[in-house]
């Protein structure tokens, strides 16, 4: 017979010893420290980011480490414009998202309001996912095709990277407003939506290098943080392409990137503690830690700890991983973490401008736009796309298909087609996301990196 098992075993530890977060706004003069502590759990640590990531808080410095089932971090932020975060609503936020309220220990992940359908509730829908060859003007006839079909769009986002495109888009029916879920009609949307990923010249077979007609098409509700599914989805190109630029790349694009810029990724072990360790270097951005610990995560790899800094224009990272079996990484391992790392810190990144169009939502809109985008000869090589109460707030990364800098000239010409029924705004893409510098420093402030390597070296001093 075997021994009695309370099934509120399991649970007992979390109810006394519940998730818990500090916003502290005193401790340093420039930034805002969020600390989290709780029992670790697998996953935690994306969980967090993600919050962190839905708000467009600039991560800068960051301490983590997760050994011995319970897991604490500090990370030092700023909001979109370099500043300490005071917004109440921001804090309650994460305050709500992060803490006891939360659902960061639960079994099935953290159900907390952020990018699952975009930063806001859409309401019934029906979501696609789609993944294929890139070429220039796919996504106008994406947008076409939907509307043709009197889909309306309430919330897309889309990535491109090395001639590949990956696409999320939450549509309802025009009449009904409903979400569909007629099997026919769906069935009629994904035969469409699969002829234009597929391209024109290639034929069913995929064309030259069996990749062209290659698409995922996925119809229903998806429960994936969105910037996550985008990683899934272009993550299986990583090992067909290789560590190269990718087949069809724009020649003038791949000189345009200096060398310089691109991440530099490395992978050791680590002996005193059987880790092996994950070094990035590369320009600061946005999200650049989430994008990393995304991938590992999804690659079945824990980050037990992490150092992360900010050094000017760059962002230094540490993280000492294993696998989910407690192992190092073999030699064939640490050269497709590499590669995949490099892939995803890259494509995120986007040059050029963007064009911000903000006015009232109407079926068809999304394709008039990109249609007039590709009229002016621009690429679109991401999006984001969120209707919220009737208002559509549109951005889009555009860039000249050659990789030669946008012509202003067509600028204008989109602004004049465009500008009478929505606003737009353009603006150029920032090279790298920095805080604001500290009173009288006179620039930039340069944060020092600490990193657990010196820490252990010190230990065994």
């Amino acid at each position: 017979m075997l021994p009695y098992f309370d099934p509120e075993y399991e649970n007992f530890n979390q109810r006394i010893n519940p998730p818990r977060v500090c916003i502290d706004n005193t401790t340093c003069s420039d930034c805002t420290l969020v600390k989290v502590d709780s029992m670790n759990k697998n996953g935690i640590l994306l969980e967090v980011l993600q919050v962190l990531s839905d708000l467009d808080l600039h991560i800068f410095k960051a301490y983590i480490t997760s050994d011995g089932g319970w897991f604490m971090d500090v990370f030092h932020v700023v909001d979109k414009q370099g500043q300490k975060v005071t917004d109440d609503k921001t804090i309650k936020y994460i305050e709500k998202a992060l803490g006891p309220e939360s659902n960061l220990l639960g079994a099935k992940g953290s159900n907390s309001p952020g990018r699952s359908v975009g930063l806001h509730s859409i309401g019934d829908h029906t979501a696609i996912e789609l993944k294929g060859p890139d070429r220039t003007g796919l996504l106008s006839e994406i947008f076409a095709v939907l509307a043709d079909l009197q889909c309306n769009v309430l919330a897309a986002e889309m990535w491109t990277h090395r001639m590949r495109v990956a696409c999320v888009v939450y549509v309802n029916d025009v009449a009904t407003g409903q979400a569909i879920e007629d099997p026919g009609r769906v069935s009629q949307i994904e035969t469409r939506l699969r002829h234009v990923l597929r391209g024109y010249g290639h034929g069913g077979d995929g064309g030259e290098d069996g990749r062209g007609a290659h698409a995922n098409f996925a119809v229903g509700s998806t429960p994936h943080h969105v910037d996550r599914r985008l990683h899934q989805l272009m993550h299986a190109d990583v090992d067909v392409d290789g560590d190269g630029d990718g087949d069809g790349a724009p020649a003038a694009a791949v000189a345009a990137g200096a060398e310089s810029d691109r991440p530099v990724v490395t992978v050791e072990h680590c002996e005193e503690k059987s880790y092996s360790v994950v070094n990035v270097k590369c320009r600061d951005r946005s999200k650049l830690l989430f994008d990393i610990v995304c991938t590992l995560t999804d690659m079945q790899y824990v980050v037990f700890h992490a150092a992360v800094s900010s050094e000017a224009s760059y962002g230094i990272q540490e993280l000492y991983i294993r696998r989910k079996d407690g192992k190092t990484l073999l030699k064939d391992e640490a050269e497709r973490v590499i590669r995949c790392l490099e892939a995803a810190i890259s494509r995120r990144v986007s040059e050029g401008f963007t064009l911000e169009l903000c006015g009232r939502d109407r079926v068809g809109l999304l394709s008039d736009v990109t249609r007039v985008l590709r009229e002016h000869g621009l690429t679109v090589t991401r999006a984001d796309v969120t209707t919220v109460g009737g208002q559509a707030t549109n951005v889009f990364y555009v860039r000249n298909p050659s990789g030669q800098p946008v012509d202003m000239k067509n600028i204008e010409g989109l602004r004049g087609r465009v500008g009478q029924t929505v606003m737009l705004s353009v603006k150029s893409v920032p090279a790298t996301v920095t805080k604001a510098p500290e009173p009288g420093s006179g620039g930039v402030a340069r944060a020092s990196f600490f990193s657990f390597g010196n820490l252990f070296a010190k230990l065994r001093a």
